[in-house]
């Protein structure tokens, strides 16, 4: 199977900016560098191997082929959904936010 290609919205990098910011801020640069490549080596398992991820806020949240995939050593998670010819990362989220809260944020449509 090829990679598709990973596509965050302008939302999901906001997400990422606003979690290396705080890593810059309370921790040192090292630690956001680190956030940044956990992330990268999710987008790259996300890319080869989309169905990967846990469907749990799918059910949850009622929006069929919503995946999430957990950031290693980092409390975050990368929602996503696979598409024919791209991945669609919605948001970055903190694990310990109100997930579904988000939902009642606008999302943009792909």
């Amino acid at each position: 199977m090829s990679a598709k290609p990973v596509i965050p919205r302008k939302r999901a990098n906001q997400d990422i900016d606003e979690a290396v910011l705080y890593y810059v801020a309370e921790a040192d640069k090292d630690v956001a560098l680190g956030f940044i490549d956990a992330l990268e080596r999710a987008f790259e398992q996300i890319a080869h191997h989309p169905a990967s991820g846990a469907p749990r806020y799918a059910h949850e949240l009622d929006l069929p082929g919503l995946y999430f995939h957990p950031l290693k050593r980092y409390p975050y998670l990368v929602f996503y959904r696979e598409h024919d010819d791209h991945i669609d990362v919605w948001r970055v989220l903190h694990a310990s936010r109100d997930i579904p809260a988000w939902m009642a944020e606008p999302q943009e449509i792909s």
